[in-house]
């Protein structure tokens, strides 16, 4: 599923792409991707012009010039493609987008994901549960413990609720708690507060140089795009079940904590 890396990737290549440029032409190949009837999205959208581009957690929200919002949510395996001609074919896109330039942004894999017309009000109101964004100045290293400190349970699953820290997800909760050097099924009452702290730090690094990589996602975003996915190789334990670990070389292991997946050094995560 795409996090903040992906979504930020995902705003910074589309932002000088389709800013300044107005929607001709609209196909919907799925009516349950869009929250109303195909021909109102169609009639509204064209004609309109995106200002601008903007990234909430793992949400991306084109700013249109009649003041409406387009919120869209990838979910599991939804991707973004720019250009005249689609990577797949078009039935693998729920919604295409034609701008005045002749240039097109299809929507793909949007099965478990959506792409709805909301109003500036409506789109807040959906958006009001997310917590502060990783890079927030407001959210410091003290805030961040404070926060995660009101918590209980396991430690993987409460990073990856989007209401404690937005954009987090399962790739980056591993390696962030593998930067960290502590176990994502650590149990959060039993944290240190140095260790609450390290993790501060290692989540605005390695979320940092994922977006600097393009991601850990492997879809082309252009015919001739080679950035979007970069940072798939550069994982040291999402994924890596069985690989040597990078800092002290024991197997990576892969376990379940609260039905999802980890990824994690057995000897030199620790539990607090």
């Amino acid at each position: 599923m795409p996090e903040w890396p992906e979504m930020d990737t995902y705003r910074r290549l589309l932002s000088p792409l389709v800013c300044g440029h107005t929607i001709t032409a609209v196909d919907v190949n799925r009516e349950k991707t869009i929250n109303e009837p195909i021909g109102v999205f169609q009639a509204a959208l064209i004609g309109r012009k995106v200002l601008f581009v903007e990234r909430r957690g793992k949400y991306l929200l084109f700013h249109l010039d009649d003041g409406n919002r387009l919120l869209l949510h990838l979910m599991l395996g939804g991707w973004l493609y720019y250009g005249r001609e689609p990577e797949k074919k078009k039935s693998e896109y729920q919604v295409i987008c034609t701008f005045d330039n002749g240039e097109r942004l299809f929507f793909g894999g949007l099965r478990l994901g959506f792409l709805h017309r909301l109003s500036a009000k409506g789109a807040q109101e959906r958006l009001k549960e997310l917590g502060p964004d990783p890079f927030d100045s407001r959210l410091t290293a003290p805030v961040f413990a404070n926060r995660l400190s009101k918590r209980k349970g396991k430690l993987k699953p409460v990073l990856v609720d989007q209401k404690l820290v937005s954009g987090i997800g399962n790739c980056y909760a591993d390696e962030i708690c593998f930067d960290a050097q502590v176990l994502p099924a650590a149990a959060i009452p039993e944290l240190k507060e140095e260790t609450k702290l390290r993790l501060f730090a290692s989540m605005r690094k390695v979320l940092e140089e994922a977006a600097a990589n393009g991601g850990y996602m492997d879809r082309k975003f252009t015919e001739d795009d080679t950035f979007v996915g970069g940072h798939d190789e550069r994982c040291f334990v999402y994924d890596r079940e069985g690989e040597p670990c990078p800092r002290c070389g024991s197997p990576i292991r892969m376990d379940m904590v609260s039905s999802r997946k980890m990824f994690y050094c057995p000897s030199c995560q620790r539990p607090e």
